[in-house]
């Protein structure tokens, strides 16, 4: 027994320790959820008339919706501006759908809208014409204002999830409630070609400007480009993004979207007045649903590979000097369109579809124009073609005749009939 207990002494004293190695736990990470954006709900789409100045702002209790998508057409004159494409409220969040206008007084700015999160509510002010020398004056923070009042039926999404200050509507397929902090004057339209957002943290900054002056002016205007950063965590697919994109609306519109999300056309394309705090509610259209085929949203440009242009009339006027319509809208649209606006453009340049090297390929009002080869012959021409008459007239459309013989009173027919009776005449017949 002593031997026993001397030995593992000895061990210890060697400085040998016996250790027991525990069994190895594998811990699997659960695969990160894949966000799978729902099904748009059905929107109201209708073109807004907007005003000629900055309207007063408005206090809403939830975040506006996703951005829908838009393929924006050509512009049909040099001047036109191209507006909409943003959330409004009317009662509720409704989509302005973009249109091509000219600016309603010689020298007006197209102000973008403005959306501010302060304190879990919205800071609204539509999109309007500004006069030159008139800058953009946002809403002092001492300013105090009553939160709208929803339509009936309306039912109230979730307040502004980001920080407080100037956004815009997250990119086509994001969750309810979040927003991009971004800054004043930006389009919203610059998020079209980002991923969806999962979480705080997307975010826009000016890239480049080509105004160097230090003014108080908060409003920025001579933005070309807008750079669009997100980490991976508040992204859809789980993956940073970090890109620049056109500050311009309509090139902003026209970018590839992650989630297809096509903004429905107007019913009607007679424009809604711009909603006025207090006012009497301006009645809307049945809501409809959203296109997520990915097809293209203009009927123009399906149809004629452009867009459809403006009425000629006096710029951002329609027809009759009334308001300008919407380019592009149903009563716009359609084969004619091109045809009926091919004449000299009032702005002093010709901006209709169709024409070759300056010449109108569908002819003066809008008919096809014949080629040198179907053009009609002369008297002369039909003799000198080499051409019999019955194929002259066979090639105006007229009856063919059948053969040469049917068409002459001595003809087979007739010499068939007299032999038939020769023979009956005959004995033994």
């Amino acid at each position: 027994m002593r031997y026993v207990v001397a030995i593992p002494a000895i061990l210890l004293v060697a400085g040998c320790v016996a250790t027991v190695t525990p069994p190895r736990v594998e811990v699997v990470a659960p695969a990160p959820a894949v966000y799978v954006p729902p099904p748009p709900p059905a929107v109201v789409s209708v073109y807004v008339d907007p005003p000629i100045s900055q309207p007063p702002p408005i206090a809403v209790g939830w975040a506006p919706p996703a951005m829908l998508v838009e393929s924006p057409p050509p512009p049909p004159f040099p001047e036109a501006v191209w507006v909409g494409g943003y959330w409004v409220w009317h009662g509720d969040w409704v989509w302005a759908h973009g249109h091509w206008m000219g600016p309603p007084r010689p020298n007006y700015a197209w102000v973008h809208p403005y959306y501010e999160a302060r304190d879990g509510v919205v800071i609204f002010i539509a999109g309007h014409w500004s006069a030159p020398g008139v800058a953009f004056v946002p809403p002092p923070p001492s300013l105090h204002l009553t939160v709208e009042v929803a339509l009936p039926g309306v039912v109230a999404g979730p307040r502004p999830i980001g920080p407080n200050g100037c956004f815009v509507p997250p990119p086509p397929g994001s969750r309810p409630g979040f927003i991009v902090p971004a800054p004043i004057g930006t389009a919203p339209a610059v998020v079209t070609g980002a991923p969806p957002v999962v979480a705080v943290g997307m975010r826009i900054t000016n890239s480049t400007t080509i105004n160097n002056r230090t003014t108080n002016v908060t409003n920025i205007t001579n933005v070309t480009n807008v750079t669009i950063v997100a980490p991976a965590s508040a992204t859809a697919g789980g993956k940073a993004f970090n890109s620049q994109v056109p500050a311009r609306a309509n090139l902003a519109a026209a970018q590839p979207s992650v989630v297809k999300a096509m903004a429905p056309e107007p019913a009607s394309t007679k424009p809604i007045p711009s909603y006025r705090p207090g006012s009497k509610p301006t009645p809307l259209p049945p809501a409809q649903a959203v296109n997520t085929s990915g097809a293209a949203a203009h009927p123009a440009v399906a149809q004629n590979g452009r867009g459809a242009e403006q009425p000629n009339g006096p710029r951002g006027q329609g027809p009759n000097g009334g308001a300008n319509k919407p380019a592009g809208g149903p009563q716009q649209g359609g084969p004619n369109a091109a045809a009926r606006n091919s004449g000299p453009n009032p702005n002093g340049s010709n901006h209709g579809a169709g024409q070759a090297n300056g010449a109108h390929a569908n002819g003066e009002h809008g008919q096809p124009a014949m080629k040198h080869e179907e053009a009609p012959r002369s008297a002369g021409n039909e003799a000198s073609s080499g051409k019999k008459p019955s194929q002259v007239a066979a090639d105006k459309g007229g009856p063919k005749p059948r053969n040469e013989a049917d068409k002459k009173p001595g003809g087979k027919k007739e010499q068939k009939k007299e032999s038939k009776k020769e023979h009956e005449g005959e004995p033994g017949k």
